[in-house]
């Protein structure tokens, strides 16, 4: 089982907060925003007597809560079509061990978040990469690709769309027509940054109208709450009812579903502001060509991809997390990087800034 990569850059933060150092965590997809202070009100103020255990699809109250918010859109679904989990990643991990066996292949386009390969592992599968190349700016792989892998052993696709890391996003067309194609290949899609593009992506209802199509949500960059681990799935109902017999009871902790349901009521208040996100990214990308440090790939959300023109990711790594207390993402260990690699997510511009001159000192120091 590998571990998460996630999990090496923890003792660098925590040597750095023990020495008295501010951490900037630009290393993670999550924006360095607040958590909105009406939420951690909700779970303050809570009108309960008793905090009792929720049900292992999520209490009906906020599934229904999720109904009514795409409704707004002329988005129709029920309750039964939603399943709530502890975040995205558990999401992604009860999929797979509720609609794979052992020995079933997965196909995934690499790079991509490197967890799926230890959910995969659990589920005793299989995963089968396609390579994003350079040449063609990381952009997802054409349908054609995706046809080559298929075989009779073939039981799902995994598409995270965006894509992490490199923030591409698979056009919408080419989604649908790939899925309605291959209705015997079950379709997982991990739209966890759904909330930081502008481009169409697969809406739930859409989703419904094909047997074979497993959308995965998450609320925790939505609104800034990680630490709640919150998010959810929507399928057909013969998904989520064998989900739902398979997922872990009572893993979504009632304080948190409180804090998502007041977040949903009121989510246009607390929404991101996507806009000036992607133009933090545009002007980031921007200052890292001009510094000559590195190429870099923006993509279509809030974080992106760069390669270093000299040195090693793992050094500028150390450097800006012992000096200044910035942790950036050492890209060099997803599936078809090497070692010149990193991610950042963008953050405030006073931040950005800071890590912007502190990778100018670094280019002059080596």
């Amino acid at each position: 089982m590998p571990a998460s990569p996630i999990r090496k850059l923890a003792p660098l933060a925590d040597a750095a907060k023990q020495r008295g150092v501010h951490v900037f965590h630009l290393n993670i997809g999550q924006p360095d925003l607040p958590t909105p202070q009406a939420a951690i009100d909700a779970i303050r103020n809570i009108d309960r007597k008793v905090l009792e255990y929720s049900p292992s699809a999520g209490n009906r109250s906020y599934r229904e809560k999720l109904v009514g918010y795409y409704a707004k859109f002329n988005i129709n679904l029920t309750a039964d079509d939603i399943i709530i989990t502890s975040g995205g990643s558990e999401a992604v991990l009860f999929s797979f061990l509720s609609c794979l066996n052992p020995g079933d292949e997965i196909i995934v386009p690499e790079p991509a978040y490197a967890n799926y390969m230890a959910f995969a592992i659990s589920a005793g599968a299989k995963i089968r990469t396609i390579a994003t190349t350079i040449e063609e700016g990381f952009s997802l792989p054409k349908v054609e690709k995706f046809e080559e892998l298929i075989n009779e052993r073939t039981k799902a696709i995994l598409i995270c769309n965006p894509n992490n890391p490199t923030g591409s996003v698979l056009p919408h067309d080419e989604m649908k027509r790939l899925a309605a194609q291959h209705p015997d290949v079950l379709f997982v899609i991990d739209q966890s940054y759904e909330d930081f593009t502008p481009r169409m992506l697969f809406s739930p209802h859409e989703a419904g109208a094909l047997s074979n199509v497993i959308l995965l949500h998450s609320l925790t960059k939505r609104f800034g709450i990680p630490g709640l681990r919150v998010g959810y799935l929507t399928a057909r109902q013969e998904w989520t009812a064998r989900i739902r017999q398979n997922k872990m009871p009572w893993s979504v902790n009632t304080l948190a579903l409180e804090a998502a349901l007041f977040l949903t009521e009121h989510e246009k208040d607390f929404r991101i502001d996507l806009q000036a996100l992607l133009e933090e990214r545009v002007r980031v990308a921007g200052q890292l060509e001009a510094l000559r440090i590195a190429e870099v790939w923006p993509g279509e959300t809030h974080f992106l991809l760069a390669r270093l023109r000299m040195g090693k990711a793992s050094a500028l790594k150390d450097y800006l997390a012992e000096t200044h207390g910035m942790l950036i993402r050492d890209a060099g260990n997803f599936e078809g990087l090497d070692e010149r690699y990193f991610r950042i997510a963008v953050q405030s511009p006073e931040e950005d800034d800071r890590l912007l001159a502190a990778i100018g000192e670094w280019m002059f120091s080596i």
